[in-house]
């Protein structure tokens, strides 16, 4: 036997999705929605990275990330400020969820999973293609065009367009 029914009593495959989400994208909720189906609890993660300066705070992107994956029964929202490895372990977690735009991304992505599996051999990691569409996508792509009062509804969820256009003081 393969898969779910292979598994033993109890055991779940469970999955994270590390990241920043400032803010969080349709490209970031594609891979979400994505993964959600390919395991029994995908948890997203926000990085608390204390060398970035985020225009989100964590607590505003996991609320952000709540609010737009509600309708997930699978998901969880969660942060840390650890190695992903040792967060991983800390929620029995088997397999880190990448999404990769280009083949710049792979190149970090690559290095990062071959990082990742040395401090960990049980840690695997899945790399997902982000569809077409958001390939231009990126958090840093939509703060800029929010920042001048630009057009955001077709890059971001109505609940982050209107948490942008708050911080940016343009609300429409």
């Amino acid at each position: 036997m393969t898969g779910k029914a292979a598994r033993q009593e109890g055991e779940h495959r469970i999955a994270v999705y590390p990241g920043s989400f400032d803010p969080v994208t349709f490209g970031h909720l594609d891979i979400i929605r994505r993964a959600a189906k390919q395991f029994d609890k995908l948890i997203v993660a926000v990085l608390n990275n204390t060398s970035k300066n985020p225009l989100f705070s964590v607590e505003e992107r996991t609320d952000l990330l709540r609010e737009v994956t509600k309708d997930l029964s699978n998901v969880e929202i969660d942060s840390f400020r650890d190695l992903l490895v040792r967060y991983m372990r800390s929620r029995n977690a088997q397999v880190s969820v990448r999404g990769i735009r280009s083949v710049t991304d792979f190149e970090y992505e690559l290095q990062m999973a071959s990082t990742n599996r040395q401090l960990d051999e049980g840690i695997e990691t899945i790399f997902m293609m982000t569809n077409p569409k958001y390939s231009y996508l990126s958090s840093s792509i939509v703060k800029e065009i929010a920042k001048f009062g630009g057009p955001v509804q077709d890059l971001v969820p109505p609940a982050v367009e209107a948490a942008l256009r708050r911080k940016y003081g343009n609300e429409a």
